[in-house]
């Protein structure tokens, strides 16, 4: 079986589907994937943008699994190249192969050793601020109702994580000598400092906030840029911030207070650039009814479950649509994005195994 998988991920890690700069088209690594998938009616959507989907299927399951083909950039510090897979000792390195082109290498080893319903949804965007190809197909005629998403979780059905958004902010002043008392007030800089201390503040506050094992809220100001020097009172400061929402969280209500935060004279934009909804989906009460269907699921299914997450993944937004939804793929999120990335030989195998059992029963 390991080496099946080891083969397939061998040639996905080869092609280069990094992203940015997105420039994915519908051959390269979809070739390969059709090629593999004899018996199944495959899909091909160019989206735009280098957002390209294909949609595999053989019979008529009710069942999807997610895997995403895109991979960040390579950092300078891989010590090989990152399109040439390795395998070291218990580890395959390659970029992607944890994140997840492993889960997708795994896939196409099963496909060809059972004969039951199954629907492969790869697709290419992820890694980017503007996902179009699960929006693109949830809001098709698709007729599935559940959904399994591959990312690195150890080989652990992961019911619950985080929602996402990202924020920027724009402040304005009014330029001046800084030696006069107006520079207290009249700096846009020195009003984004006052809204973070604010923003500070009240992220500490929900600290005791709990859902699924997940507590508080994550928040981060990224990047504060704006002024001239040191000795002329700032006429513009922008600012970049994010954060990431349990379940039970608002995040209108969240939004609505971080922009309070801010002092209107000052205040020249606020504008959401991306977000992505909690897993599961839904008002606190709809949440957890959700959570417990994706975990009657998981366990029909015989997959170990595991702790719910901090980061985010593209679940939610099936999810969202009301598919029972949850998070299953072979890796540790901690190798992801890292410079020589890998993913255990035992995990690649486990999950393998676990994708050839479902699509037996299927």
């Amino acid at each position: 079986m390991i080496q099946d998988v080891l083969k397939h991920l061998e040639a996905l890690v080869s092609f280069d589907t990094r992203n940015p700069p997105r420039a994915i088209g519908t051959g390269g690594i979809f070739d390969y994937l059709r090629a593999r998938l004899p018996g199944f009616t495959c899909t091909v959507t160019d989206h735009g943008a280098g957002a390209v989907s294909l949609l595999a299927v053989r019979g008529a399951p009710r069942r999807v699994f997610n895997v995403h083909l895109d991979t960040v950039p390579s950092s300078p510090g891989w010590s090989a190249d990152p399109h040439v897979l390795r395998v070291a000792g218990d580890r395959a390195i390659g970029l992607g192969a944890c994140d997840i082109k492993g889960a997708a290498a795994g896939l196409l080893a099963a496909a060809a050793r059972t004969a039951g319903d199954a629907a492969f949804l790869f697709t290419s965007d992820e890694e980017a601020n503007d996902a179009r190809c699960i929006a693109a197909f949830l809001a098709s005629d698709h007729g599935f109702t559940e959904a399994i998403v591959a990312e690195p979780t150890m080989g652990e059905a992961v019911l619950a994580h985080r929602g996402i958004s990202s924020v920027l902010m724009q402040f304005t002043g009014q330029a001046g000598h800084a030696s006069g008392q107006q520079a207290r007030t009249a700096s846009a800089l020195h009003a984004a400092i006052r809204w973070g201390d604010r923003a500070l503040d009240h992220v500490e506050s929900l600290d005791h906030a709990r859902f699924g094992g997940l507590t508080g809220l994550r928040f981060n100001i990224g990047r504060v840029e704006g002024g001239i020097k040191a000795n002329m009172i700032a006429p513009r400061a922008e600012l970049r911030f994010g954060f990431r929402p349990l379940p039970s969280q608002s995040p209108a209500d969240l939004h609505a207070r971080f922009r309070g935060f801010a002092d209107p004279a000052a205040l020249a934009a606020y504008e959401e650039t991306f977000s992505g909804p909690s897993l599961p989906a839904g008002d606190i009460a709809g949440a957890e009814a959700k959570r417990l269907a994706a975990r009657d699921l998981a366990d029909e299914l015989g997959l170990p479950i595991g702790n719910a997450v901090d980061f985010w993944t593209e679940a939610s937004l099936f999810s969202a649509a009301g598919l029972t939804s949850f998070v299953f793929g072979p890796g540790d999120i901690a190798q992801a994005h890292t410079a020589d990335e890998w993913v255990a030989l035992e995990q690649l195998e486990t999950v393998a195994r676990h994708y050839v059992r479902l699509l037996e029963a299927s």
